[in-house]
């Protein structure tokens, strides 16, 4: 992905300010964008990313058949449901009839798969987790043509917190 200021057309921006969280800087720039100014001149930049994976379990073959199942079933109801909406099995069996017998099937099949497929992976990442990434702070940018109003913009009375504002340059 592009940093903000790697597009031909950007030119200089400047940190006009910085905030601890992201909605913060989003406020700040719909405050902006309510007061006229031309935010297509400006950016919200995260810093100091880190991704913490949060570890939330054992994954081995129940929890591959379970995962397996449950997307097995889901595909296996919506293919009986079409079938019995467009009567292609037969027209006096139930569309719901179908999807049930889809959603059964889909989970035998589809928990089959689950274990295939997790012991194809021979032992590696026996564990399910959910990533999360998080920014140290988050910085709004704008063209070093418009820092100085949009500074004075944010600074105004009944504008949303400025953070920390910095005089550095981007």
């Amino acid at each position: 992905m592009a940093s903000p200021d790697s597009s031909p057309a950007a030119t200089h921006r400047r940190i006009v300010a910085s905030y601890p969280q992201y909605r913060q800087a989003e406020r700040a720039v719909d405050h902006l964008s309510d007061n006229g100014f031309p935010v297509q001149s400006s950016a919200i930049v995260a810093r100091d990313l880190e991704l913490v994976e949060q570890v939330t379990g054992r994954y081995n073959y129940l929890s591959a058949a379970g995962n397996g199942a449950a997307g097995g079933a889901v595909t296996g109801a919506l293919i009986g449901w079409v079938f019995g909406l467009f009567t292609w099995v037969a027209p006096l069996i139930s569309g719901l009839l179908l999807a049930l017998y889809g959603a059964i099937l889909g989970a035998i099949v589809g928990a089959i798969i689950g274990m295939i497929a997790h012991a194809m992976t021979g032992g590696r990442r026996d564990f399910s987790s959910t990533p999360n990434m998080r920014a140290g702070s988050y910085d709004l940018l704008v063209d070093s043509d418009h820092a100085d109003e949009a500074t004075n913009m944010l600074s105004a009375a009944g504008a949303p917190g400025t953070g920390q504002s910095t005089a550095g340059s981007e």
